[in-house]
Parts: C-alpha cells; structure tokens; sequence
C-alpha cells in the first residue's frame, strides 16, 4: 500500500486547530437552551445501541453537506434557522471535528463537542433510546 500523504489522526488534528470544540459540561449547561441545535452525525445503529441527547436532531455523516446546503435537493430546514448555535458531536469527536471544518469552509457556522457523546453519559447528560420515544 502506498504511504498516506496525511494520516486520518492529522487531519482531525488540523480540523479541531480551527473549529470551536465545546466541552462536554458546556453542552449539558446548553441543554435546555432553545438557541442551541445539537446534531448527532451517528450512524443509526449507534444511537439505537447507545441512546442519543434528548432533543437532538440526526443527520447521518454521508448527507450533512447535502442537507445544509440550502441549494440542494436534500436541504434540510433545521439548518436553516437564524440565530441557532449548532453543535455537532459524533462517539468521540473525530468525525464531528472534521463534518465542522467541512462545514465551515463551506461558510456554515458550527461547533463541535469535543470527547462526543462517550462522555456525555458519564458527566451526567441525559439520555433518550429509540424504544422510548413516543
């Protein structure tokens, strides 16, 4: 196999030099916050075996472009909301950090959680599965 020009490690390292990373204490105080959107970029299977943040909107990692843009045939309305802060997380910040920088350079404004959501439990977050949701 051919040598990486640069390691998947590197380019979560430049991505989160440039992105605002929100500590998970941070996020469970914003919880409540009706100007904040959390985005899981999760795989399905993931929430369903992990649970999800209450509240939070899913948008799988292969679409997130897609469904910002307001140009594409996939937009999403939830990323259109003015004065929202969006905070995106994955299990452990490292597609998150690089889904923001995308984001970023694509000129929308986001966040990302730092540890993802592997912390959010244990420092005391509240968590929804899909079997109890209404």
């Amino acid at each position: 196999m051919a040598e990486l020009k640069t390691t998947a490690a590197e380019m979560v390292a430049a991505a989160r030099a440039r992105i605002e990373e929100v500590e998970t204490k941070d996020l469970i105080a914003m919880h409540d916050d009706p100007d904040v959107v959390v985005v899981d970029i999760r795989d399905v299977r993931e929430r369903q075996r992990s649970g999800f943040i209450p509240g939070s909107f899913h948008a799988p990692r292969g679409m997130i472009e897609f469904w910002v843009d307001p140009d594409s045939p996939y937009y999403k309305d939830v990323f259109g909301q003015e004065g929202k802060k969006y905070v995106f997380h994955c299990a452990s910040g490292w597609r998150s950090a690089l889904t923001v920088a995308t984001l970023q350079d694509m000129g929308f404004d986001a966040a990302h959680l730092k540890e993802g959501f592997s912390t959010w439990e244990k420092q005391g977050g509240p968590v929804d599965f899909p079997d109890q949701k209404d």
